[in-house]
């Protein structure tokens, strides 16, 4: 699963696999911005951990859960 993360005032985005479903990330993040947190935390596939501010997020997109093709469509 894809995750990318707009910062605001930032020239790119964080952007990292994870092994997480996209209903979990949704989860994670919207209950970070609800619940007014200071931080939403999120684990890569390879388990590195990502704290990022709440007031600083511009937005979240988040892959879908098919695997890519390989190869040419004709």
């Amino acid at each position: 699963m894809e995750i990318r993360i707009g910062i605001i005032n930032a020239p790119r985005e964080v952007s990292f696999e994870s092994s997480e479903s996209a209903s979990d990330i949704e989860k994670t993040v919207g209950l970070a911005l609800e619940t007014g947190s200071m931080v939403v935390k999120l684990t890569d596939s390879k388990g590195k951990v990502f704290l990022i501010p709440t007031a600083s997020i511009a937005y979240v997109e988040i892959g879908s859960d098919q695997s890519r093709r390989v190869g040419f469509v004709g």
